[in-house]
């Protein structure tokens, strides 16, 4: 029997999102390299305060997060009253575009930006606009020529997921000036850690030079938190005003807010992720050049693997199943062609690409 209450038309067009696979019907041993996740999971230090966090479980959290924004301030040399934390980054960018954006409005994106972006904004009412890249990078002509008058939000994932493509500092930089001034600009930085350009800043100086920019980040990936759900970020003071009059009173766990500061204190664990990200990433990328299939460069945890066609990367996909590999398939994001594989450990890597290793396209022996 059909509802007689109907939401805001602009909902029904947004299709639930749904995240990578972690279960395959009949295999005993899962290696899940769909999702980015760190490589490690949490650090020590992090696991040992959830759990201890278990005897506190019936008391509310702090809804300020005193301690986890003071702590990502030292960590990051930022002021924590400067800083709002989240149900993980998703639920920072869902605010700030509701909060900017919303019916009659313009968020414009790149095409092959995270998908949430589209999806939210949508949520929001706003009209979602997809930039064509070039090369699969970021088109920051192309951006800000689609800016018309109703365009408030402007959302750049750097590096982006899923590409991985980097946008060099100076071209970020013309971005903001090529935007007017009432445009807010999200830099979500949520592989910034990975990162191995020199020029790179994944927000912070734009952040601090107006007030129209934010920048967000994560505890998902190199801090092995995707399953305590959160995100933070950084903005100026009538940004954070807005964040704070909006989310919700105790929108962070406490044991999340526990896990966060335990992370950060965790010696040497940001130096042992990067290096190994940076050597397996450069493996695998290889590895998939070795066999015939294109890698498309990476500054994140992940590679884009191109196979050429739809069917080969179906096909690609199907292969790796067999073997109790799951990576993520990319027709949602306009990439039919290519498969996305997290940098694992180094034996899961290895795994991926010995499995890779027979694996033949459909029409060739």
């Amino acid at each position: 029997m059909p509802s007689t209450v109907q939401p805001r038309p602009s909902i029904l067009s947004v299709e639930p999102y749904v995240g990578g696979e972690s279960k395959l019907p009949g295999v005993n041993r899962i290696i899940k390299l769909s999702s980015n996740e760190g490589a490690f999971g949490p650090p020590p230090g992090a696991i040992a305060a959830i759990t201890e966090g278990a005897r506190e479980a019936h008391r509310y959290p702090d809804g300020g997060a005193h301690a986890l924004r003071a702590a990502i301030g030292k960590h990051h040399g930022l002021d924590p009253e400067r800083i709002v934390v989240g149900n993980g980054s998703d639920d920072l960018l869902a605010l700030l575009i509701l909060a900017y954006g919303g019916e009659g409005t313009e968020l414009v994106m790149s095409a092959h930006g995270f998908m949430m972006y589209d999806l939210t904004g949508r949520w929001a009412g706003c009209r979602v606009i997809k930039v064509p890249e070039k090369n699969l990078v970021a088109d920051v002509d192309g951006i800000i020529a689609a800016c018309g008058p109703r365009t408030r939000i402007v959302i750049l994932a750097n590096p982006n997921n899923p590409t991985g493509a980097l946008l060099p500092q100076s071209e970020v930089n013309r971005l903001r000036a090529g935007l007017r001034d009432d445009v807010l600009l999200v830099l979500d930085s949520a592989y910034a850690e990975y990162v191995d350009a020199a020029d790179y800043d994944p927000g912070t100086a734009l952040v601090d030079a107006g007030t129209n920019t934010v920048m967000t980040r994560t505890f998902s990936k190199i801090w092995g938190l995707g399953g305590m759900r959160l995100g933070w970020c950084y903005g100026s003071a009538p940004i954070i005003d807005v964040l704070n009059r909006v989310r919700g009173p105790f929108n962070v766990n406490a044991a999340a807010m526990a896990a966060g500061i335990a992370a950060l204190a965790e010696p040497g664990w940001v130096e042992k992720s990067v290096a190994h990200n940076r050597e397996w990433r450069a493996r695998v990328s290889a590895g998939l050049e070795e066999r015939g299939i294109k890698a498309w460069p990476s500054e994140g945890n992940f590679v884009l693997a191109d196979f050429g066609t739809p069917e080969a990367a179906k096909a690609a996909d199907a292969h790796l199943r067999t073997r109790g590999l799951i990576v993520r398939a990319m027709g949602g994001y306009g990439l039919p062609q290519c498969l996305r594989m997290t940098i694992g450990t180094a034996e899961e890597c290895g795994m991926l690409l010995d499995a890779l290793s027979d694996f033949r396209p459909p029409g060739r022996g």
